[in-house]
């Protein structure tokens, strides 16, 4: 019985690829100078592409791998992942939800303390010995702040969850009302906007929400508004971000994605209302080996005809 060649586009999981070599004949993307090289030697091996939010599937290398039968996200988002190509050729795709909700609901709750409280400045005043020459200077509260969130998915409820347990009120902006919810909907962001004091993005990335929050959404939220992306970068127009920010048109920023990753705007480094992290939502050791062996049961379940476990397509 023929190995089911698998090709893994990046550096995922140690662990990740330790299962997948066991049970597959692995092929890793980046050992090769280039992908011509890999697919000059490899092209007609690979049944099954696993991506992440770095390197995923896109109409080219899917057109380039005649034997694909399956897509598997390292990742609840697809956005890195050509959907429609997929479905054009028949292609299953499948990504890992639920098993990282908590980890990036717990992140986004640390961002906007991290923000409001000034825990990074606050390190450092103690580090580099101020502490010893005055207190700290007083910082906001984040009980009972008014929190909006776009996109009330499973990590937008858990993060109103998370919220409401510090006496926050939520309110919420989605492409319909939720039912089975007393949270506040708005039908527009504009209105989420300037009825909240924290914003956070946790929707989607599609081409409706590319550049969601823009200029006048940032207005919006105001000077003492701060928000928090825990979503993708491409959700906000990050020059308009940054000088919202060096301009004090908006209070202060979580940040855990951006547009051009690993790339983040220098004038964003100075400031000290902005908490920045590097794409680390889900970067739990316990969550990152569920998610691991999420994508290799529904590899396995492909392998062997069975029902997949989180079909996409």
């Amino acid at each position: 019985m023929e190995t089911t060649g698998v090709l893994m586009t990046n550096p995922m999981s140690s662990y990740l690829e330790g299962e997948l070599e066991k049970r597959f004949k692995l092929f890793k993307l980046w050992h090769y100078p280039s992908m011509a090289d890999f697919l000059r030697e490899n092209a007609n091996s690979v049944k099954a592409v696993v991506g992440d939010t770095k390197i995923g599937a896109d109409a080219q290398l899917i057109d380039s791998l005649p034997r694909l039968e399956m897509v598997a996200s390292y990742s609840v988002g697809l956005d890195k992942i050509d959907l429609r190509k997929c479905e054009q050729k028949g292609i299953r795709v499948t990504n890992t939800p639920d098993v990282l909700t908590d980890d990036v609901a717990d992140l986004a709750i640390g961002l906007m303390l991290a923000v409001l409280r000034r825990l990074c400045v606050c390190d450092g005043f103690v580090r580099s010995g101020s502490w010893k020459k005055g207190d700290f200077r007083l910082t906001t509260k984040f009980s009972g702040k008014s929190v909006g969130i776009v996109g009330l998915g499973r990590i937008g409820s858990a993060i109103a969850k998370r919220a409401q347990a510090f006496g926050c009120k939520i309110s919420y902006f989605s492409r319909s009302e939720k039912p089975c919810t007393d949270y506040k909907y708005y039908s527009n962001i504009m209105d989420l906007a300037s009825n909240c004091e924290v914003l956070v993005v946790a929707c989607a990335l599609t081409k409706e929400t590319h550049h969601i929050i823009n200029r006048e959404v940032i207005n919006a939220l105001g000077p003492k508004g701060i928000l928090i992306n825990i979503g993708r970068g491409r959700h906000i127009d990050e020059p308009e971000l940054v000088s919202a920010l060096m301009e004090g048109r908006l209070g202060g920023a979580g940040l855990d994605v951006f547009e051009k990753e690993p790339d983040v705007p220098e004038e964003l480094f100075g400031l000290e209302n902005v908490v920045l992290l590097p794409h680390v939502g889900s970067d739990s050791l316990e969550t990152g080996q569920a998610m691991a062996d999420l994508v290799i049961q529904n590899l396995e379940a492909y392998s062997l005809k069975k029902p997949l476990l989180t079909p996409v397509i």
